[in-house]
């Protein structure tokens, strides 16, 4: 018992992305060689593709309820707004560089995963105004129960900013009802980030399973459309970094080489962790010692950027959703796309700023645009997907955090919060 006890600690003390490669590569080999019997561990992927189901409603609301009733009231002013304002649209930015980046490198194309599948009914958009409407819920609990996302990100929002301003009464009873209220979401929070964490143990198991079987049944052949993701999101967030990061800051009057150098250590400690929650306190420490930027204004858009600014995943979920689109033999239509744009903006919001959450919100882009895991062929595609995820959180948590800086350093200037003869810029 107890070597199993020590081997079972070691083998937790692995990491968990890394472990996930590693079932991928033993699931390409064992497909190889195993052929059309991978077919009998399929079950133990389908599991796993339950267990993220379980994880997406629950997740969402309460990490977003409790970000938003982190925010005080009384900063939810001039510098809020401002910085609100540019993690919504360097996300859709980011997203539409996702998508053109996607259609030229047409990851995905030729794989046809199954025959079957080019017979998914993908859903058609409905007209702006409706899809406006759909975001508000009649009954928040329905959209928990089936696990309408957009309308949950929406209430989740709502409760929190109320629960905000509850904590922030001068009445001592309603104060305590706040502080009481956000004790209780916030451990509700970080116990499902501990469920999370259990899910993406059995991770490697899963994605084993699943790749196995891919390749048991389609052959080697379906790995070289993986390379071509990976080539398509790192050329996407480079691109992210020098045009838009680099025009904004061009913009208000900050060189990108010089930025780029300060953000270098929050940067590479975020490539290596990924994990934006994680790297926090080095972005903090960046912001002041190099960037030079006062604490009053990084100490609110920071930890605010952790939670809901992912420029980077939310332009890996946009070309994800494309692999797997392509992968089904399916064209999605320009209404179609533009539906990726509007669920994976609002889906980043809800993305935890810890290792493989990106993973967890593509199920909602996908549902989004009428490809649910339900699907198995889908659910397919999401695990090849999965199986690289190791190689694509690495660069999507450095540009997500890169943007939280960019946007910190951009709303300083415009307060006057930020000393340019020092640091970096000096």
């Amino acid at each position: 018992m107890t070597s199993i006890s020590s081997a079972l600690k070691r083998y937790l003390e692995v990491s968990v992305l890394y472990k996930i490669a590693a079932g991928f590569i033993l699931g390409v080999i064992v497909g190889i060689i195993a052929g059309d019997a991978m077919s009998i561990i399929k079950p133990l992927g389908d599991l796993f593709i339950r267990l993220l189901k379980m994880i997406v409603a629950p997740i969402i609301f309460f990490s977003l309820v409790v970000g938003a009733a982190s925010v005080s009231p009384s900063v939810l002013g001039r510098i809020g707004v401002k910085i609100f304002v540019y993690y919504i649209f360097t996300t859709a930015v980011a997203i539409t560089i996702g998508l053109v980046v996607a259609n030229i490198f047409q990851p995905g194309e030729g794989i046809e995963l199954a025959g079957e599948a080019k017979q998914i009914q993908v859903k058609q958009p409905p007209p702006v105004s409706e899809v406006i409407l759909n975001i508000v819920p009649t009954n928040p609990f329905k959209a928990l129960a089936e696990g309408n996302v957009l309308q949950i990100i929406f209430f989740s929002i709502i409760l929190g900013i109320a629960i905000a301003v509850l904590r922030a009464s001068r009445e001592e009873r309603i104060r305590r009802s706040g502080e009481t209220l956000f004790t209780v979401f916030e451990g509700l929070a970080e116990s499902l980030y501990k469920v999370i964490r259990g899910i993406l143990e059995y991770a490697p198991i899963g994605v084993f399973a699943l790749v196995g079987y891919v390749v048991g049944i389609y052959g080697p052949k379906i790995l070289g459309p993986l390379a071509i993701v990976v080539l398509a999101l790192y050329a996407g967030l480079f691109l992210h970094i020098v045009l838009v990061y680099g025009i904004l800051l061009r913009i208000f009057g900050f060189n990108l080489v010089k930025f780029l150098k300060g953000a270098a250590d929050a940067m590479i400690t975020a490539f290596v962790t990924r994990s934006s929650s994680g790297t926090l306190p080095v972005t903090m420490n960046v912001a002041e010692q190099k960037l030079r930027i006062d604490k009053r204004v990084y100490s609110f858009t920071l930890p605010l950027g952790a939670t809901i600014n992912m420029d980077g995943t939310a332009m890996y979920q946009a070309i994800a959703a494309l692999f797997i689109a392509n992968a089904l033999g399916i064209d999605l239509t320009l209404g179609q796309q533009l539906a990726i744009v509007l669920a994976a903006t609002l889906a980043s919001i809800g993305t935890a700023g810890v290792p493989g959450a990106g993973l967890i919100m593509l199920a909602v882009v996908l549902d989004a645009i009428g490809l649910p895991l339900t699907d198995p062929n889908v659910a397919l595609a999401y695990g090849l997907v999965a199986g690289i995820d190791v190689i694509l959180d690495m660069g999507r948590t450095m540009v997500n955090v890169t943007g939280d800086l960019v946007g910190t350093t951009i709303i300083a200037k415009t307060e006057n919060a930020i000393d340019t003869r020092g640091g970096v810029w000096a």
